[in-house]
Order: C-alpha cells, then sequence, then structure tokens
C-alpha cells in the first residue's frame, strides 16, 4: 500500500502542494497583487522598493514550491511503483489459478471418457445379457447364482458408480 508523509515537512509540503493547486491559492495570490500594485500607485510604497519585494517573494515561493512538488511527485512515483508490484502479483496469482482451472478442466474430460467407456461396457453386457437363449440364461442363472458377486451385484455397484462420477462432474 502507499506509504504516507512520515514527516512535518512531508506532510507541510503535500498541503502546500494542495493548497496551491487551489481556487483559493489563485484568489489569495490575485488579491496580494494587486494589492502590491494598489499600494504603489497610492504611493503608500515606491514603485521599485514594491516590485523589489514582490519579485523577491515570488522567486522564493516559486523556488520552495519546486521542491515540494518534487516531494510529492517522488512521493507518487514510489506508490505507482509499489502499485504495479501489487498488480504483477495478481497477475502471477491468477495465472496459477488459471493453469489449476486447465487441469482441472483435463481431469473432468478424462473421467467423462472412463464414464462413456464405462457405459459402453454396461450397454454391451446388457445386449450379451438379452441375446443368450432361455437354456443359456437358465444355466447362466445357475453359475451366477454359485459366485459370490452376482451379476446383479455388479450391475447395482456400476450404476452407483456411474451416479458418483456424474456428480463429480456437474458444476459446483
Amino acid at each position: 500500500m502507499a506509504r504516507k508523509p512520515s514527516t512535518v515537512i512531508e506532510n507541510f509540503a503535500f498541503g502546500a502542494t494542495r493548497w496551491v493547486g487551489s481556487l483559493l491559492s489563485i484568489g489569495v495570490h490575485t488579491v496580494l497583487f494587486a494589492g502590491s500594485f494598489v499600494a504603489a500607485w497610492l504611493h503608500l510604497i515606491p514603485l521599485d522598493r514594491m516590485l523589489l519585494v514582490l519579485t523577491t517573494i515570488v522567486s522564493l515561493e516559486a523556488i520552495y514550491l519546486a521542491i515540494f512538488i518534487q516531494m510529492s511527485l517522488n512521493h507518487a512515483t514510489e506508490t505507482i511503483e509499489e502499485v504495479e508490484q501489487d498488480i504483477d502479483e495478481i497477475q502471477k496469482d491468477v495465472d496459477e489459478i488459471q493453469e489449476d482451472v486447465d487441469e482441472i478442466q483435463k481431469d473432468v474430460d478424462e473421467i467423462q471418457e472412463d464414464v462413456d467407456e464405462i457405459q459402453e461396457d454396461v450397454d454391451e453386457i446388457q445386449e450379451d445379457v438379452e441375446e443368450l437363449s432361455e437354456e443359456e440364461k437358465s444355466a447362466d442363472a445357475v453359475r451366477v447364482a454359485a459366485t459370490p458377486a452376482t451379476l446383479e451385484e455388479i450391475h447395482t455397484k456400476l450404476l452407483a458408480l456411474i451416479r458418483d462420477i456424474e456428480k463429480i462432474q456437474r458444476p459446483q
């Protein structure tokens, strides 16, 4: 984050630059310059002396104002550099997140391919079961009944697996 002015001089410099850039400053300077010339015109101050004092004051004001403005510019430059660093770090984070999203998308695509293959296998098994003759079905039924894991159990577990994979694929 941008650092704040830390010294009295910096605070004064930033305040002076803000004030000089205001409408109030234009009004005050205009009144002072006009008052100086009116005083010389009314012969309250000799014109030479008024011009000498006014020139000196304006020169000193310009010198200090240039220094104050440069301090403000230096501060603004530091702030901009800090913001640029923050933006660079954020951009790196965004790039890393995008890479992660791309990897997740690849994983989801691979899972979808696996689900499609499993579905094809299930469809083939169902077709094979439907094509069996009655004798084969009863002979297979005896064989399946004799095995520890029946085709129905496998089918039920396979359907549950497909549902789980579909849940994973749904956007959160």
